[in-house]
């Protein structure tokens, strides 16, 4: 386990005592503002600063008065779960105005705030930078008006400004993923799922338009996420005749035996003369050229609405607290700046950098330089653009490269969700870059018995909405059956192997690189992508399949903390799954508001215990009516989830009453997240290309064979920090605690002081790795296409 080290920094140094902050969400609304408020709000007042909401966005920071108040620690419980922003949002066009700004500044002079985080869009944003420019000027006039006294210029002489994008069309520049984005995408998925059930029983095509304004960026991912055969985005508008290929295609798809299509359209999908595509264009023109049954669905601000997803409210806690920190660390001659997501870390960009870059992209599209809209958009949009393609399109068999190669696929450990995602996305891309594709059913077991087929580009279709293994997955590990593994890959030719799975998998591939010595038909390219819902291999920071996890505690987290509304106080004890890893346990209760999470990796005692009893206790008499704990299946043998009930049920007495609950194997069922079907679908690409590169560099003329034994050809692809790494497994092995089969170091360690500080626990906080201010045009590695954002 992890020891802190001594030359961190924490943010005791920090201090806000005298300092005002205030928080307001403008411009349309997104599911997780309120996460952002409630964090921005606890992480304020923990540092011993003065928070205030400004309700009704601008407009209340001009009308003064009723709107600007005073925030507490209890006025922000029960809104994690809470969909849009319960402080308020309105466009406000007196803001606009110099005389709307005067009134502005007077009202926040009045309540002594010289801090805002801002929480909106770009437009939102640019007001903000306006305003922090105009200040001094704005204060002069106030004291030439005789409204504030000549020393407040000295007083409150700058404004200091924090951002942070709230906006479900993910269409800022400088962030992989603005809060909202995630959540809109599962309201979209569950529509298609929803969708696809009724197309299927009438062989009908539906059209569905999403939101995003002028970005395309939901259409491209839910396209990706569903399998989408069409989708119309405005910053790649399709080539002239594209009615024709789309119509081909769509009869193509029928005539494999398919019985529905499903074509997205953007709200501002144009064609290439900037002339709008309607989604009743697409559909008569469907009806017209195919005569099929053909139903328009606009989804509309159902996508705005509805619970903030685990994801967001993660990410908008971190931002919350990251923009605070910002704040305290500012000084008159910081820029303003934004809290962003790149790739799986929090960075400070210079607030106008991204809005000048932001409004680059619209002036391409004006423009009709739609490949730089594109690269405009950022690596992470571009890379979902190429994957798409990837994927969508099936190119003519005598278009097709002829490599000679066979690439087996298979899953091992249990189940995640995500993993066939991950399959259609290794089965297509291998077909493309013209390898035949075998699957293996059951995992190593599988390889073994000779349960081997060839699996085809129709063959997967629709898989990406499944929920389990449809391969099939054990967890038998292959040192024991070497050597029939070793037969059935030369049978079968197996040049490369993709293995997807846990902490299972990465010991096959370990035991498979050290077999390399005895048996030569294991000196072939073999990669891992790591899915598991408890996000417990080394080498990387996420895996396929925690994120539904995540959302299904989440979820359940929600009902029953609900299931206590207006009843007497009450305490929750969850158990959830993870095996020694309390990444599910600790993220889990960061993004449901627990008061506590108990894992293997932070020890325990009884102590820890009566302390967080007492702690509970103390809040449940001033303040909040439900508590929230969760624990990790294999924390601690002694202090089992039924002691720890006991032990809070007797503690409380009088002052609340438990209930317990083990959620169980419903944390790895269910259809997965968008996240996990587009980081699945993406990484599995990603892989086959690296498979099919490594094929030719180990591809030996002479003796026609393929033969790798390289510890750089035995890889785990991996997310970490910023950008997607494949790593030898066998420098991994360091990493790892392979009795509790768990990495040594884990990144989400470091979120968990953030869960105990919006509960309301003193405790340290480590401000080494937060974000520093970074400029725009730098701010991606080269390998960053692979960001955690979908």
């Amino acid at each position: 386990m992890a020891q802190p080290d001594s030359k961190k920094i924490f943010f005791e140094n920090l201090s806000g005592a005298g300092k005002a902050i205030a928080v307001l969400t403008s411009g349309g609304d997104a599911q997780g503002m309120n996460a952002a408020v409630r964090a921005v709000v606890r992480m304020g007042l923990y540092v011993g600063a003065k928070v205030y909401f400004i309700h009704e966005g601008y407009q209340g920071m001009v009308d003064g008065g009723e709107n600007i108040k005073e925030a507490t620690w209890e006025s922000v419980s029960s809104m994690l779960q809470v969909g849009g922003t319960v402080i308020g949002s309105a466009r406000c066009k007196e803001f606009r105005s110099h005389e709307g700004r005067l009134k502005a500044a007077h009202n926040l002079v009045r309540h002594g705030i010289t801090n805002l985080c801002v929480i909106g869009g770009d437009g939102s944003l640019t007001g903000a930078n306006l305003f922090r420019e105009e200040w001094s000027g704005l204060l002069s006039e106030l004291v030439e008006q005789g409204l504030i006294e000549a020393d407040a210029i000295q007083k409150y002489s700058a404004l200091h400004i924090v951002g942070m994008v709230g906006s479900i069309d993910n269409d800022f520049c400088g962030t992989d993923m603005t809060i909202g984005t995630d959540s809109a995408l599962h309201r979209i998925i569950e529509v298609v799922d929803a969708i696809m059930t009724t197309a299927q029983s009438h062989q009908r095509t539906f059209v569905l338009e999403v939101m995003g304004r002028h970005c395309g960026y939901l259409a491209l991912v839910s396209a990706l996420a569903c399998g989408a055969d069409w989708v119309l985005i405005p910053e790649m508008p399709p080539e002239d005749g594209w009615e024709e290929k789309m119509c081909q295609k769509l009869s193509a798809t029928r005539s494999r035996g398919t019985r529905l299509n499903i074509i997205i359209v953007a709200e501002g999908a144009i064609d290439r003369h900037g002339k709008p595509i309607t989604s009743s264009f697409v559909k008569d023109l469907v009806v017209k050229q195919l005569g099929f049954d053909t139903r328009v669905t606009i989804l509309g601000h159902v996508q705005r609405g509805g619970t903030p997803s685990a994801f967001d409210r993660i990410l908008a806690s971190r931002m919350g607290v990251e923009a605070v920190l910002a704040l305290l660390e500012t000084t008159a001659n910081t820029p303003a700046c934004v809290v962003s997501l790149c790739g799986n870390q929090s960075v400070r960009l210079p607030l106008m950098e991204c809005v000048e870059m932001t409004q680059e992209v619209q002036k391409a599209m004006d423009q009709k330089r739609f490949e730089e809209a594109v690269k405009l958009r950022g690596r992470s949009f571009e890379n979902n653009l190429k994957t798409y393609k990837l994927l969508a399109h099936r190119k003519p068999e005598s278009e097709l490269p002829t490599s000679n190669f066979n690439v087996a696929v298979l899953n091992v450990g249990a189940p995640a969700a995500g993993m066939n995602a991950a399959v259609r996305s290794a089965v297509r891309v291998g077909i493309s870059e013209g390898h035949k594709m075998f699957a293996v059913n059951d995992g190593f077991e599988g390889l073994y018995k000779g349960q081997i087929k060839e699996i085809k580009w129709a063959d997967v279709g629709g898989w990406t909405g499944q929920g389990g293994s449809l391969l099939g997955t054990k967890r038998t590990l292959p040192a024991k059956h070497a050597e029939k593994i070793a037969d059935q890959i030369r049978q079968h030719n197996i040049n490369a192997l993709l293995v997807i799975g846990g902490f299972e998998a990465f010991e096959s591939l370990l035991q498979l690189f050290e077999a390399r010595a005895t048996y030569e038909e294991f000196c072939i390219p073999m990669c891992m992508l790591p899915a598991t819902i408890s996000n417990n291999v080394p080498g990387t920071d996420l895996s396929i399949g925690a994120d539904t996890a995540l959302n299904a505690i989440v979820e359940t987290c929600d009902r029953i903390k609900q299931s206590a509304s207006g009843t007497k106080r009450r305490v929750f004890i969850i158990e959830t799954m993870g095996g020694y890893c309390g990444y599910l346990a600790s993220v889990g209760g960061l993004a449901a508001g627990a008061d506590a999470a108990y894992i293997y990796e932070e020890q325990f005692d009884i102590r820890d215990l009566q302390a967080n009893v007492e702690h509970l206790t103390e809040k449940m008499k001033t303040s909040i009516q439900r508590g929230l704990v969760l624990r990790n299946e294999n924390s601690n043998e002694n202090y089992t989830t039924d002691f720890i009930y006991q032990l809070y049920s007797e503690e409380g007495r009088g002052v609340f009453d438990c209930r317990k609950n083990v959620l169980g194997h419903m944390q790895q069922g269910g259809a997965p997240s968008p996240f996990d079907r587009n980081f699945g679908t993406k990484i599995s690409a990603k892989a086959m290309q690296w498979i099919s590169k490594k094929l030719v560099e180990t591809f030996r003329q002479d003796e026609g064979r393929v033969f790798a034994n390289s510890e750089d050809t035995c890889c785990l692809l991996g997310m970490r920090r910023r950008a997607l790494v494949f790593q030898p497994v066998v420098q991994l092995k360091e990493e790892s605690d392979f009795v509790h089969r768990i990495p040594r170091e884990q990144w989400w360690l470091k979120l968990r002081p953030l869960m105990k500080i919006l509960a309301k626990y003193k405790t340290s906080y480590d401000v080494s790795d937060s974000g520093q201010l970074e400029h725009v045009v730098h701010n991606r590695p080269k390998e960053s296409d692979a960001s955690v954002a979908m």
